[in-house]
């Protein structure tokens, strides 16, 4: 499977997006923002893929998300524009068994994790017969570095700035 792991902030929903889409209009859909730690892993040897339809046609590529503490976006900001900014400046060393080994900020993801979720939602929206995102639904916004291998016996860190925290998982 060639499980890899990939540092992100995590998003979930209050209400859904609304049809007029903008940066405070996702501001006022979300209700809370954590760190998270997503676990990719690939059937294809090597990650390789002859299209990018591959990773899709098998099932594509998510295998497991762990979220950190919840912190609700009002408590971060005051809307849309300060919570963007908030996000995208924040960083995140990845460190594996006490070592660093990449380190990346939110802008690495689209410019910042709430442009790249309201490119997701607008892609969404443009895929006939895709479900709409719903109040309650959790949203992972983008890796902030590249994705790297993971094996059993490892412990990995997400060191993430304010006002993200620190999210660590130890593999079996």
């Amino acid at each position: 499977m060639e499980p890899r792991i990939e540092p992100e902030a995590v998003v979930c929903l209050r209400s859904a997006p609304p049809q007029d889409l903008s940066i405070q209009a996702l501001f006022e859909s979300i209700e809370w923002v954590a760190p998270g730690i997503e676990i990719v892993q690939s059937h294809q040897p090597d990650w390789r893929f002859a299209s990018a339809s591959d990773p899709v046609a098998d099932g594509g590529l998510h295998a497991r998300l762990l979220v950190g503490p919840r912190i609700p976006v009002r408590a971060l900001a005051a809307d849309g524009a300060a919570l963007e900014k908030l996000l995208s400046e924040a960083q995140v060393e990845l460190v594996k068994d006490g070592r660093g080994i990449d380190s990346g900020t939110g802008a690495a993801v689209l410019d910042g994790p709430l442009h790249a979720l309201l490119h997701f939602v607008r892609e969404l929206r443009s895929c006939p017969g895709a479900p709409a995102l719903q109040a309650g639904d959790v949203v992972t916004t983008g890796t902030w570095t590249d994705a790297w291998p993971v094996a059993a016996g490892e412990s990995w860190e997400a060191r993430f700035s304010s006002p993200l925290s620190r999210l660590a998982v130890r593999f079996r």
